[in-house]
């Protein structure tokens, strides 16, 4: 998949030029994730142009990697799945992502910022299970961001299923979260807790008390939030 061969038979070698082109692994990160459509994807890669994932989903194809299913429900889209060896590939993907949470420094991780992963994470690693079995509407506010990413809204149905929106939806809103980017990636990432971040007035919450109470819980955190950081 590389442009050029490191021309060694070594299997780290040959592994490397399947999965070491740009983009490539954090693209892997997505599907073990479980996004299979298009858009699903390029929601977990913000800053990845449509044309390079198209062109990295086709080489990963060709690898083996993955496989694409034409969908037959409207509308017509492909869905990309793992195969086999593309599932292989979950706990090399989920050692990277521990390594990199252990032993990668704080402050460069805190210097990539961005909203919209951020939001697509807590979205898909929300814990629904303390939450109310009803339609609940939490909605984050970052004060600090211009006004075309100042607001989302994570909207959690009666059967579990879990909605984010970046335009009002429109619903009545249950619990309201005001806080800074930096603050919020922080908690999500297991740097700082709720109660931590509440405690210094750099997270309001306001609503639903319940919610308040189990945020911790449901929040859900980051699959690599449980490895303690060892870098300062």
């Amino acid at each position: 998949m590389t442009n050029a061969s490191y021309k060694q038979f070594c299997p780290v070698a040959m592994a490397a030029e399947v999965l070491c082109t740009r983009w490539t692994v954090v693209l892997l990160r997505e599907l073990v994730a479980g996004s299979t459509r298009f858009n699903e994807l390029r929601r977990g890669v913000p800053r990845m142009s449509p044309a390079l994932l198209s062109k990295r989903l086709s080489e990963l194809e060709s690898a083996g990697v993955v496989e694409r299913e034409r969908l037959t429900d409207p509308p017509d889209v492909d869905a990309y799945r793992l195969t086999r060896a593309g599932r292989d590939l979950q706990p090399v993907i989920e050692a990277i992502g521990m390594w990199g949470q252990k032993w990668v420094e704080t402050e460069p991780s805190l210097e990539n910022l961005d909203p919209e992963l951020l939001m697509w994470d807590m979205r898909r690693n929300l814990d629904t299970t303390p939450v109310p079995d009803r339609r609940v509407v939490i909605e984050f506010i970052y004060p600090e961001l211009p006004r075309s990413q100042r607001k989302w809204w994570l909207i959690v149905e009666p059967d579990e299923t879990v909605d984010l929106c970046h335009i009002d939806p429109g619903f009545d809103v249950d619990l309201y979260a005001t806080v800074d980017l930096r603050t919020m990636t922080e908690i999500w990432m297991g740097l700082r807790s709720v109660a931590d971040a509440v405690d210094r007035d750099a997270l309001l919450l306001v609503g639903s008390s319940d919610l308040i109470r189990s945020m911790q819980t449901w929040l859900g955190l980051s699959p690599f939030a449980q490895q303690e950081k060892l870098a300062s």
